[in-house]
């Protein structure tokens, strides 16, 4: 039986929401399923990706065959890394100790690279903040300033014209 390590959507319309599930290659994509490895929701940012590591290591190493969007999902996790490895130590390129040596490695920089993605976009989110405060404020201002400007003037028009009319009484006398 060819077994195929796909994604099975849920959600509503517009909000995706997929489980990671090794299911018969033959069976319809939302239906029967041998296992399900996992989840994936797109819509947050970064992806929020949960796998169960050992039993997608064990189905991928058993045969199982990814679809594309399967294939970049493990591959970012690292499911796909982890067996290339193993393939080097079975042909006696690599040891044991090696091969977690890298994999421990490539994991650590891989969660930094994460880590700083979310740190990057709560950094934006709180500028994007700070800069509408400012703009919100100098807009409050600048309306302010308007409202006093068209008060004040009447006040001293009133005045201006008293003396102009005075002026203009002595002049026709």
């Amino acid at each position: 039986m060819a077994t195929k390590i796909r994604l099975q959507r849920h959600g509503k319309k517009g909000k995706p929401f997929y489980y990671i599930v090794v299911a018969d290659a033959r069976a319809p994509r939302d239906g029967r399923f041998i296992e399900r490895v996992g989840s994936y929701n797109p819509n947050t940012n970064p992806a929020t990706i949960d796998i169960n590591f050992d039993k997608t290591l064990e189905w991928v190493n058993n045969g199982a065959q990814p679809t594309d969007t399967c294939r970049a999902i493990l591959s970012y996790k690292g499911v796909l890394y982890k067996k290339h490895l193993q393939g080097g130590v079975k042909k006696g390129a690599l040891t044991e100790e090696q091969a977690d040596a890298k994999f421990a490695e490539w994991q650590e920089q891989k969660d930094g690279k994460i880590t700083g993605k979310k740190t990057g976009l709560v950094s934006a989110k709180d500028e994007a903040r700070k800069l509408a405060l400012i703009a919100e404020a100098k807009k409050k201002e600048d309306k302010a300033a308007a409202i006093a400007a068209k008060n004040a003037p009447v006040a001293e028009e009133v005045a201006e014209e008293a003396p102009a009319a005075d002026a203009e009484a002595e002049s026709a006398e």
